[in-house]
């Protein structure tokens, strides 16, 4: 239950910082269109996640030798 809850919490989290970065994105760009910004947004959300899960699991597998 405690696992639930504190993913919960991850999520409400995550929510309020994509909600605050996606609106830096369009204060920074606002000359480029807030369609334009979002994907710009999606798209350096999504290498950096990909690469901190890359970089976890190798730390994951280093503790675990």
């Amino acid at each position: 239950m405690t696992d639930l809850a504190t993913a919960g919490f991850g999520l409400v989290a995550a929510l309020a910082w994509n909600e605050a970065i996606s609106s830096l994105f369009i204060a920074i760009f606002p000359q480029a269109g807030n369609i334009i910004a979002k994907f710009v947004y999606a798209v350096i959300i999504t290498v950096l996640v990909v690469f901190i899960t890359m970089k976890l699991g190798k730390l994951t597998d280093l503790a675990k030798k």
